[in-house]
């Protein structure tokens, strides 16, 4: 298993120097910054996957798994699973959150403490896009004093961000415990495909070509229709994508935007489910949660630059398609009781 992970961090690495390399042939200091933080990351990674080594073979007690036993290899296999899942899903319009719930179900991974497992996971996937934008975002956080766009920019994300802070606040218990089951999560599948391929098949007119020409209310349009992904299954890269065109913006558009108002939105989330179950995060899971993040980090970042090659040239037809094909199976598993879903669970 360690090495599998330092074989993955290896490759993941490889980027991050060659970016250092051209970052210092540069003399510009938000260039050099970057160089310095490549570099900071990459001892950072190279320090979290030797001490999964060091934990889980070193150390004359292994480390515990999220379920209070030693972490075995299947407990290792399943954080790199549902990492793998977190990462490939977060960022397509397919509903991460309702992946995870599924898969948790099917390998037995649950409980309390697997709760603080998806905050670092989500937080794996959040760092990925961070670094895939990280040009734009210095771009922004350095024009900001000055520049009327960054300025702009910064207020449309926080105007986006903000309907999901409210109504996170007011609904979010509510939701997790009369929502979050396999049955819900088809059921949104299913809906959310057939409205992303209506809004395919509508007639698109185009008013705003990129993320930095969005107008407030265009941002508090997506910022509303976020908050449709607290319902399992609908998606909020799906909701924001779809919603987004809908308004007029292009698809690169209503692609970027999502991403970049992930950022905020999945932070927000991961610290006040963090403070939440603060008491579910133990010493002894750090070999299991670093696994995860790792893992989450590196297919997030193959999922968000796939996805943006993807639609340079196709519709997003192909993932509501699945959607569909997805949730009828899990609901018709359900209906003739090939499987138990009524107990699946985040």
């Amino acid at each position: 298993m360690y090495a599998l992970l330092r074989a993955a961090w290896s490759l993941c690495c490889v980027r991050l120097h060659v970016g250092r390399l051209c970052a210092r042939r540069s003399a510009s200091i938000p260039r050099l910054a970057f160089a310095r933080l490549s570099s900071s990351f990459v001892q950072a990674g190279d320090g979290i996957v030797a001490s999964i080594f060091y934990t889980t073979t070193l150390n004359s007690e292994p480390a515990a798994s999220l379920h209070g036993g030693m972490m075995d290899l299947w407990t290792a296999a399943q954080a790199l699973i549902l990492g793998v899942v977190e990462g490939l899903t977060e960022f397509l319009p397919i509903s991460s959150t309702g992946h995870q719930i599924i898969v948790a179900d099917l390998i037995d991974f649950g409980g309390e403490r697997a709760m603080a497992f998806n905050i670092i996971i989500q937080l794996g996937a959040i760092l990925a896009v961070v670094w895939e934008f990280r040009r734009k975002i210095l771009d922004v956080v350095v024009g900001l004093p000055k520049q009327q766009q960054a300025q702009r920019f910064t207020l449309n994300l926080l105007i986006a961000f903000m309907p999901a802070v409210v109504l996170g606040v007011i609904f979010a218990d509510t939701i997790h415990h009369y929502l979050f089951n396999a049955i819900t999560v088809a059921t949104a599948l299913v809906v959310g495909g057939v409205i992303m391929l209506w809004a395919e098949r509508r007639e698109h007119t185009v008013r705003t070509e990129t993320v930095d020409d969005m107008t407030w209310s265009d941002a508090l349009k997506v910022g509303l229709v976020q908050c449709l992904a607290m319902i399992p299954g609908t998606s909020r890269s799906g909701s924001t994508i779809i919603g987004g065109l809908l308004f007029g913006l292009s698809r690169k558009a209503a692609t970027e935007f999502s991403f970049f108002l992930a950022m905020p939105t999945m932070v927000g989330a991961a610290v006040y489910s963090g403070y939440k179950y603060r008491d579910m995060f133990r010493p002894d899971d750090f070999a299991v949660f670093a696994i995860g993040f790792i893992t989450s980090f590196i297919f997030a970042m193959i999922a968000v630059r796939a996805l943006l090659k993807f639609i340079a040239t196709h519709s997003y037809a192909v993932f509501a398609w699945y959607r569909i094909a997805f949730g009828l199976l899990i609901l018709a598993t359900w209906q003739f009781g090939w499987i138990d879903w009524a107990s699946a669970k985040a």
